[in-house]
């Protein structure tokens, strides 16, 4: 257990769980008491049976999300149940609060059926305003993803793919201004075709990044490959324009950006020097594809990691807790891909052009202004 290990252990022990309830008005009265429970309360109740959407207006609905998972894909640590993911779905909560102002409640579900799974987060759906997917192993995830989609009268988002892609296309725009490349002319890789990796595909070519190449551990993904799950089977069809075949060595060949959300040390110094002045964000954690130095080492123009210890932090963080605000505060019923792009543009924003360089091209995870910027764009486009 390395020291980061232990004294987190001793935190989480120390405050048996990260978050509570706090009333937002004390009752210290009978008519605190009157007012706050019964009998005032069935007045509020009255109202919204009477119009469904003063839900939003007398309770804290309008403020609150749900932060849920299945326990399948925690962290880096895999399928470890329901149980053993709350210290993520707490900590996502306290990031959530302390980042958004936004309240979020965790829920972990006990079950890998998928239908039994929308089914639960459906019947509990009119108690939040949003629906935040979190650690879901994939193709699982894409499916529970689209049915509650089209079912839940609210935003439903899966941090794990959309909250990623957004803070990857954030940093990308601003890589390419470090590096003089042209938006539309870039070859990307991505490497792991799983959640997050087809989420990224899917927004980098929504926003004409480029040609976008996808790998996975049996290599480039092209269109017409047996075997495809359906993220990647849907993804084939707008990726890989030249229907190329190949390892990930072969498609790093002439890239100009890399991205990794797939394992330790997949990729080598030799491999980076054989791309175009390349953007290398190895996103694996808590050991990425190549360790920034190596990637330096090797020719690469801009380096960043999903760590803290490194410059360009690529963390999710920036993304959920203004992406949820805005949705919130515009009444939103889902989270369209325009919100999306409006997101990853307003956070690239946060840095002026004057202050970009190859060691600061995001935010740091820790700018708690981050999230009102995001939600604005959100917001606007929202109410579009």
């Amino acid at each position: 257990m390395d020291d980061t290990s232990k004294r987190s252990l001793d935190l989480h022990e120390q405050l048996h769980g990260k978050i509570e309830v706090v009333s937002r008005k004390h009752v210290e009265t009978r008519d605190d008491l009157s007012l706050m429970y019964t009998p005032g309360v069935a007045e509020p109740c009255r109202q919204i049976q009477a119009d469904y959407q003063k839900s939003w207006e007398l309770t804290r609905r309008g403020n609150m999300v749900a932060v849920i998972t299945d326990g399948t894909a925690i962290l880096g640590l895999g399928d470890i149940g329901p149980a053993a993911g709350m210290p993520v779905m707490e900590g996502k909560c306290a990031l959530f609060k302390e980042f958004g102002d936004v309240d979020a409640f965790p829920l972990c579900v006990d079950t890998h059926d998928v239908d039994e799974f929308v089914r639960c987060v459906q019947l509990i759906s009119k108690s939040f305003g949003g629906i935040n997917l979190e650690d879901i192993a994939a193709p699982r995830c894409f499916e529970i993803e689209e049915k509650l989609k089209r079912t839940c009268d609210i935003p439903v988002f899966h941090d794990d793919q959309h909250g990623t892609a957004i803070v990857v296309a954030a940093a990308l725009i601003n890589a390419l201004k470090v590096t003089g490349k042209t938006m539309g002319e870039v070859r990307i890789v991505i490497n792991g075709a799983g959640a997050a990796g087809c989420a990224i595909g899917t927004l980098l070519s929504h926003m004409g990044f480029g040609n976008v190449i996808m790998c996975d551990i049996n290599g480039i993904i092209c269109e017409g490959d047996e075997g495809l799950n359906p993220g990647q089977e849907a993804i084939s069809h707008i990726t890989n324009a030249d229907h190329e075949h190949g390892t990930l060595a072969d498609a790093l060949r002439g890239a100009d950006a890399f991205v990794g959300v797939s394992r330790p040390n997949l990729v080598s110094t030799q491999m980076v020097s054989t791309m175009n002045d390349g953007i290398v964000f190895a996103m694996a954690n808590p050991t990425p594809e190549i360790m920034p130095d190596e990637a330096l080492r090797g020719g690469a123009a801009v380096v960043g990691t999903g760590r803290s210890d490194f410059p360009n932090q690529i963390n999710n963080v920036l993304v959920f807790p203004g992406i949820f605000k805005g949705a919130l505060a515009a009444r939103a019923r889902e989270i369209t891909e325009e919100m999306e792009v409006a997101a990853a543009y307003a956070i690239a924003s946060v840095i002026p052009d004057d202050e970009l360089s190859p060691t600061n091209i995001i935010a740091s995870a820790l700018d708690k202004t981050v999230a009102d910027v995001v939600a604005k764009a959100v917001a606007d486009h929202a109410s579009a």
